[in-house]
């Protein structure tokens, strides 16, 4: 599945937390799935990024993140990402079903999560569509990209987890 024994254990760390914290440390830091990046960079789609995947005209092209602002920006950025999946969402919820939301919802976007069949299928009661739904959401800019595959299953596999203890098992 290709997820990482120090992001499991960070996982694990933060099970109890509740679904945003289980989101940020899926997706922040150096082991996160996004993929932390302290300069500017423009991604697959000429996007300029930085951090944990913020994008948006406040980036400052010619500065190197700190740590901490990047925390600051992840943390920020899933704010409304949070607020959103969980009005939006009308079925109940795992913990980790909702940080797997989070973290799908962070990538591809409010508005098409909001349009997503994902969506639709979770909240007619279709908890393993939905959950099939993740891995249509592989492409950018029209061509299928082996870190969404991998980021997917990730998702996938979050989102399949019932108990703390099934996060230490591959």
């Amino acid at each position: 599945m290709g997820i990482s024994a120090s992001l499991r254990k960070r996982l694990i760390t933060v099970a109890g937390a509740g679904a945003l914290a289980i989101a940020v440390a899926l997706l922040g830091g150096p082991e996160g799935i996004e993929g932390r990046r302290f300069v500017p960079y423009q991604d697959v789609a000429g996007v300029w990024t930085v951090c944990d995947g913020h994008t948006g005209h406040d980036i400052r092209k010619d500065k190197t993140y700190t740590a901490g602002e990047c925390d600051f920006l992840l943390l920020r950025d899933l704010e409304p990402v949070r607020a959103a999946v969980d009005k939006l969402v009308s079925v109940p919820l795992t913990d980790y079903q909702r940080a797997a939301l989070y973290s799908f919802t962070y990538n591809v976007g409010i508005t098409a999560f909001t349009r997503s069949t994902l969506l639709q299928k979770l909240n007619a009661g279709n908890y393993s569509g939905a959950r099939q739904e993740l891995h249509r959401w592989m492409f950018a800019v029209g061509i299928k990209r082996q870190g969404l595959i991998n980021r997917r299953q990730i998702e996938s596999w979050l989102y399949g987890v019932k108990r703390e203890d099934e996060l230490s098992q591959q």
